[in-house]
């Protein structure tokens, strides 16, 4: 029986592009407070503002983050050993982590790791949203086989981050 077909998805913050409509963010933002106070689902208007964000036009320029976060992972995929690889976003950039998912899924991805890049606990994203979906996610597909590589290890992340300000001392 061969091995089940690995992926790794990288999942970012997001950001809001340059030239988005500052009125259309602080009506989502709003939406999405009332949403979580309410511990209602999102309503058709909050997922209308959702989805213009996530898929509003970008290039490096207007959305820097996302350009940098594509860089790692161009620069992550080789050192992969052949596992499929995806992108996602907590917010304001899509792909989505359920879309990403889906594609790595539809790929043929049997285990699907999926890796933060905020390093830090106490986030709500890393600490609540992605294991909240994750949950959804296997539900949704029992066959399926989705890892969370959280919490990071402190001590590790303390060494890189040393080892990088060796670099400009």
């Amino acid at each position: 029986m061969s091995e089940p077909k690995k992926a790794i998805l990288l999942v970012g913050h997001g950001g809001i592009p340059k030239g988005y409509p500052a009125d259309l963010i602080t009506k989502l933002k709003r939406l999405e407070a009332q949403r979580r106070a309410t511990g209602s689902p999102m309503s058709p208007e909050e997922l209308e503002l959702d989805t213009k964000v996530r898929t509003w036009p970008r290039t490096p320029e207007t959305d820097p983050y996302k350009a940098g976060l594509e860089t790692l992972g161009a620069v992550m995929r080789p050192l992969l050993n052949g596992s499929l690889f995806g992108l996602a976003y907590n917010e304001f950039c899509g792909p989505t982590l359920a879309e990403a998912v889906e594609s790595l899924i539809r790929q043929g991805a049997e285990t699907i790791t999926v890796v933060s890049t905020m390093f830090t606990p106490g986030g709500s994203h890393s600490e609540s949203e992605i294991p909240e979906e994750l949950e959804e996610l296997r539900k949704k597909h029992p066959k399926v086989t989705l890892i969370y590589a959280w919490p990071y290890n402190l001590e590790k992340v303390s060494k890189m981050l040393m080892e990088h300000i060796q670099q400009f001392s």
